[in-house]
């Protein structure tokens, strides 16, 4: 087998040395965008001047309009949008805190009833001669799990909205002084959500396994059975952060973009409009704290599923520390890797120019995945024996440390591709997203369409990529090597979160501009970060796509190892039935977020439309709008809507592994979801993209299609809005939705092994 070079005690310090480094980076970040202060006085400190110009002129300033006045006004709007995304999460909290209490419960109940709560030592699962720790512990530790997992999902969320609530009207201030100084703000603001986030997950699973450890001693089966509850209390959470945030933060921009463009033909977050605040809460609650909590998710399942595999593999059998834990060495480097990256932009290079942006970013990604090939190779070499056996449907199968890396890398790989290749068709850059502005020359029917068909094109790729590396890393290392090839396309999730929350930072800092009524040169700034915040958020739905169908598929090879399924049989009418109904289950739930989010957009454009027609002034700008109302429109319906696609979700695995047979239903889930949530999620950001396309007039063709408020824009308007539930809400909902339902079944198969398929056994 071959001894391995990195020692226990190396893991036991490297793995909580590199969170802490990763949160104490992330704090650091915050302090410096703290600098930036929301208020009138100049900076005159002696640092101040230099790269980031802190006593560079404003461009107020240069104009000689030099209002302090928007700066207060910044400052106002900064604290309603914060106060309001803040009430919503509190609100939604509430409810899915209700939530997690009773689903602990029902875990409990369930896997303690598996040896009738009994507390004695039973044969192991997968080695019937030893005796392990009693059901009744499973189901104790999976619950506590399970809550861990819960909370820090939540925490990540709502750090996540705090940062951002608090730098987009930093970033706007910055924008008086360049282009490059908003940047550095947006980006470092989207730096402290990545890297809170993923030290954060890292840090509370290490602990967890250790705690678990003292109990368990050398049970690692059970152990790390147990722990899979973490990924169960993350994917639970990010489910109604998703749903409820994608119903909010669409009701209201919906609203506001078809009354206020389409019918006033008024600018984009007009402070007249009275849907105004709530569209700009709902970046942070919907695209940030939604985002956060689904990639987190993903990071603890790819982790916990590797981890339950390794179990019962020579690693777990012969009790090697370090090689165990690989999967979360992984990420402790990768939080150095991205910590080195992120330098590049905030740092090493300075952004001077609007069309600097978005390769900044993108190169962002390029510089992560090869020195994070590099880390991966190191890792590979130092924690795993050269030659090793996986456990692999009931065998064991002889892996070598190089094979393990191949599968690590090959994910890595593949996200980049992945994320590349939804930027071609989501970027106004590209002849795809350009085609279909075009193709509202003749009014919104032909736009839906050319929208439609962009989207089914742009899976071809994505599928030919996830299938590549599955065959690559199931060949070399079994289901381990998929569930370690998952976690190689997340292990960069610090840079792809800063990436992401940039975007909905810098949409937020445009807003803000409108409402204070800053000079349009600022506002053009903001736009030009926008518009490249709008293309790598696509890239970062494409990697949440991507790792999802890893994550799941290495779930559900954990779940039938843990339940002793070498094969389904599709010959046999059980199975059908199975595979049938887990195909409709997509769209079944993309059905109740998509009415969720027409209902609730329903009662937006009637209140903005009741509010334009009755208060006086409101125009002519003499009359100030009721935006209060309006948020609470959306509090109101994203959290009573929230809860039915949720219910299908959680409880729908629970009432198929009771009554048929859990492993038929997954098989088809594990194919079609996948197909649905990338040509959701591309189809809404090309038509976002056409739009903007045609607002920002950069080229000949894009000036003859507009300008705004012409009919053409107005058709572009109308294909935006119905895609904003596709791809904020629907879209990446099933992303969630299929981890899981693998997750669930995960931790639920002891009793589904004891009591499911009971419609079967009649």
């Amino acid at each position: 087998m071959g001894a391995v070079i990195l020692p226990d005690l190396g893991t036991e310090i490297l793995i909580p040395v590199c969170a802490i480094i990763g949160i104490g980076f992330a704090l650091f970040q915050w302090f410096l965008v703290s600098k930036v202060k929301l208020s009138a006085a100049r900076d005159s400190s002696p640092n101040a001047a230099g790269k980031n110009g802190y006593n560079d002129y404003l461009i107020e300033e240069e104009e000689g309009i030099n209002d302090h006045n928007v700066v207060v006004k910044c400052a106002e709007i900064q604290n309603a949008i914060s106060e309001g995304a803040t009430s919503f999460l509190f609100t939604e909290y509430k409810y899915v805190g209700i939530f997690m209490v009773a689903f602990a419960v029902l875990i409990f109940l369930f896997l303690g009833s598996v040896e009738g709560f009994s507390t004695s030592y039973q044969p192991c699962t997968y080695d019937q001669t030893k005796r392990c720790k009693p059901a009744l512990a499973t189901a104790v530790f999976s619950t506590i799990s399970f809550l861990l997992g819960g909370v820090t999902s939540l925490i990540s969320g709502f750090l996540g909205m705090k940062i951002a609530t608090y730098a987009n009207a930093r970033t706007t201030l910055e924008a008086r002084k360049g282009v490059g100084k908003a940047f550095i703000t947006a980006f470092r603001s989207g730096a402290v959500m990545g890297f809170l986030l993923a030290a954060n997950g890292l840090l509370v699973l290490y602990i967890a396994i250790n705690l678990f450890k003292i109990y368990y001693g050398d049970d690692w089966g059970g152990l790390f059975e147990a722990i899979t509850g973490y990924g169960l209390g993350g994917s639970s959470m990010a489910l109604f952060g998703r749903v409820g945030g994608g119903i909010y933060t669409k009701a209201a921009d919906v609203g506001a973009d078809l009354v206020g463009k389409v019918e006033r033909n008024i600018p984009e977050d007009d402070p007249r409009n009275p849907a105004v605040i709530a569209d700009n809460v709902g970046d942070n609650v919907g695209d940030i704290a939604g985002m956060g909590s689904d990639l987190f998710g993903s990071y603890a399942e790819s982790s916990c599923a590797a981890l339950v595999v390794a179990s019962i593999s020579s690693f777990g059998v012969n009790h090697e520390f370090t090689a165990m834990l690989y999967p979360l060495i992984i990420s402790s480097v990768g939080i150095l890797v991205c910590l080195l990256t992120t330098l590049f932009a905030t740092d090493f290079f300075e952004i001077k120019a609007v069309k600097e942006i978005e390769p900044a970013l993108k190169k962002q990604l390029v510089i992560s995945t090869v020195l994070m090939t590099i880390g991966i190779a190191i890792v590979s070499w130092i924690a795993l024996p050269t030659s090793f056996t996986i456990f692999n449907f009931g065998v064991q199968k002889d892996v070598k440390n190089w094979q393990l890396f191949l599968c690590v890398a090959v994910g890595l790989w593949a996200g980049l591709i992945i994320g590349f290749v939804t930027e071609y068709y989501t970027s106004n850059a590209y002849s795809p997203v350009q085609d279909v502005a075009d193709s509202c020359r003749t009014g919104a029917a032909t736009n839906v369409i050319f929208g439609l068909a962009l989207g089914y094109k742009s899976v071809i790729i994505p599928i030919f990529a996830i299938a590549v590396s599955i065959f690559v890393s199931f060949s070399f290392a079994a289901m381990y090597g998929i569930a370690v090839a998952a976690l190689g396309m997340l292990s960069t999730i610090a840079t792809g979160l800063a990436i992401d929350a940039y975007g909905p930072i810098s949409d937020n800092a445009g807003g803000i501009a409108e409402m204070a009524g800053m000079s349009h040169r600022i506002r053009e700034r903001t736009d030009a970060l926008d518009a490249a915040g709008n293309t790598t958020a696509a890239i970062g739905k494409g990697f949440a796509i991507g790792s999802a169908a890893l994550v799941s598929l290495a779930l559900f090879g954990a779940f039938v190892s843990r339940a002793a399924i070498t094969t389904v049989d599709v010959l046999t009418p059980k199975v059908f039935i199975g595979l049938i109904v887990g195909a409709m289950l997509p769209y079944w739930f993309s059905a109740m977020t998509m009415k969720s989010v027409g209902s609730a957009a329903l009662k937006m454009v009637e209140e903005v439309r009741r509010q334009f027609n009755t208060i006086p002034g409101l125009m002519e700008g003499t009359g100030k709008p009721d935006y209060a109302t309006c948020v609470k429109i959306s509090t109101d319906a994203s959290i009573k809507e929230m809860i039915p696609p949720g219910a299908l979700v959680m409880l729908t695995p629970l009432v198929v592994g009771i009554l048929l047979v859990l492993k038929h239903f997954l098989v088809s889930l594990l194919d079609l979801w996948c197909l649905i949530a990338i040509s959701a999620s591309n189809t809404g950001g090309a038509w976002d993209n056409a739009k903007k396309y045609i607002e920002a007039g950069a080229s000949e063709h894009a000036r003859s299609l507009g300008p705004k408020g012409s009919d053409c824009h107005k058709a572009a308007v109308i294909g935006d809005t119905i895609g904003d539930p596709l791809k904020d809400t629907s879209g990446p909902s099933l992303n969630i939705l299929i981890k899981l339902m693998a997750v669930e079944s995960l931790v639920f198969a002891p009793f589904f092994a004891t009591h499911g398929g009971l419609l079967f056994k009649i």
